[in-house]
């Protein structure tokens, strides 16, 4: 049976820590090399970093950050935000990044989804969607963090990004972004029904039960959390005590 990732999301904003809710009201939740230094402790299956800061131009910040970060932990580290070419995404992996995370790129430019993979392996390009559900329960596929509509439907997308050469793919889900309420179960069904690829569920999570509905609903390979580690006492090390009980396989510590 395939081990199952607890994975903490850490979204950057000019060197910074921020938290989200809903894709907006961003809250300074501190410095990312420390962050990253607490989570290996606490024996994190992998690290994803975003950057959502608006004035994207150039992937040498998130480069730097990188080199720093991984002085200080021992594990996967994915990156994104701000990734615009192969030559972006390649210097961060020639960087420090294990993978890297192509949002808006991907809508536009499959292309370059098949040179990463071709040149580093599909593992290592992850193909994030930001997705809305409406009020008549359809899912729209959003970029430019959260702010533009794509107008190709959520399962073409996937299956077109999957066909380039994606090797996973992260579904966050707009609607329950950092409501600590729970995932959207409908929605992460939908994408594991949609793609073989293994699936890493973000937004919503609130305790350790909302992960245990997760994992036990759908087929999910991984939960990425934030608030979840940023505003409790929760860590990962907790989370896969919990959810041990409920014979769900994780990494041996």
């Amino acid at each position: 049976m395939l081990k199952r990732r607890i994975i903490p999301v850490q979204l950057l904003m000019d060197g910074r820590l921020v938290k989200s809710k809903r894709f907006a009201d961003w809250r300074d939740v501190g410095d990312p090399v420390k962050s990253s230094a607490v989570y290996n402790s606490q024996y994190a299956d992998e690290l994803i970093f975003l950057n959502i800061a608006r004035d994207r131009a150039s992937v040498q910040p998130l480069a730097d950050l990188m080199q720093k970060v991984s002085r200080e932990c021992f594990m996967p580290l994915s990156v994104g935000g701000g990734i615009h070419s192969f030559d972006d995404a390649a210097y961060l992996i020639q960087h420090g990044a294990d993978k890297v995370v192509i949002n808006s790129a991907a809508y536009a430019d499959k292309p370059m989804l098949s040179g990463l993979a071709d040149r580093f392996g599909s593992q290592a390009v992850v193909v994030a969607i930001d997705v809305k559900r409406s009020a008549d329960g359809n899912y729209t596929a959003w970029s430019n963090s959260g702010q533009q509509l794509e107008p190709v439907e959520l399962q073409a997308h996937m299956h077109n990004c999957q066909l380039a050469g994606a090797g996973e793919f992260l579904i966050q889900s707009i609607n329950q972004d950092g409501t600590m309420e729970g995932f959207d179960i409908d929605l992460l069904r939908l994408a594991c029904k949609v793609s073989n690829l293994p699936i890493i569920g973000c937004g919503g999570s609130g305790n350790y039960n909302h992960l245990k509905e997760a994992f036990l609903s759908t087929d999910v390979s991984a939960l990425a959390c934030g608030s979840l580690f940023n505003f409790s006492d929760s860590n990962p090390l907790r989370a896969k005590a919990f959810l041990s009980n409920y014979d769900l396989p994780f990494k041996v510590v």
